[in-house]
């Protein structure tokens, strides 16, 4: 059963551009790299000893309607560190590259998910705001990448870069708010929203 899984799952992967939903993705394929067997609607990535300030990011996966939630869509999420570097990433190519500051998550009956890590930096020496990378994967669909968490205030964020976002399933955008010494955070999802070939 998990060989027959496991091949469904390969076999979407890679799927040629022509017939993948969302056009290509770079390294999306990091996405299996290091998945767990077991995984739950809520993840912590960052240990307790891991420089920089505590940020928890939570919401919703809706389906195409905008209105149902999406149960067991998986949510995989990577980003740089306190330094702004993805660093100590281990295993296979694109897992290496993602760092390793990197999760996942499946949503759960009501489309949840949430996780818990630290805020990262904006890369050291660039004008390019903080963020965090984002792919989901469907059930019955390759996976693909969505806008990036970035947030409302960063200096490297102006009005004209977030006219330019693509906003894929829907913006990526989000305020934190500081509470107990925690960034906090909401962000819902809309499967398909503005994702090529979506069907």
């Amino acid at each position: 059963m998990k060989i027959i899984l496991f091949a469904s799952i390969f076999s979407i992967s890679t799927l040629s551009y022509a017939q993948r939903i969302g056009g290509p993705c770079e390294c999306c394929e990091g996405l299996y790299q290091g998945m767990p067997q077991q995984i739950s609607w809520q993840t912590t990535i960052s240990t307790q000893n891991e420089p920089g300030e505590p940020m928890e990011i939570s919401g919703v996966v809706f389906q195409k309607d905008g209105k149902t939630p999406a149960p067991n869509v998986i949510v995989y999420v990577y980003h740089t560190d306190n330094e702004g570097l993805y660093s100590k990433g281990t295993g296979e190519p694109c897992a290496r590259r993602h760092g390793h500051l990197r999760g996942w998550m499946k949503t759960d009956a009501q489309g949840r998910y949430r996780f818990v890590t630290i805020r990262p930096k904006p890369y050291p020496n660039a004008n390019i705001a903080a963020h965090v990378h984002v792919f989901v994967k469907e059930p019955d669909k390759n996976e693909y990448y969505i806008d990036e968490y970035e947030f409302e205030g960063d200096p490297f964020l102006p009005a004209q870069a977030q006219q330019k976002a693509e906003k894929r399933g829907g913006s990526g955008i989000i305020t934190l708010q500081q509470k107990n010494c925690i960034w906090i955070g909401q962000r819902n999802m809309v499967l398909g929203q503005n994702i090529p070939n979506y069907r």
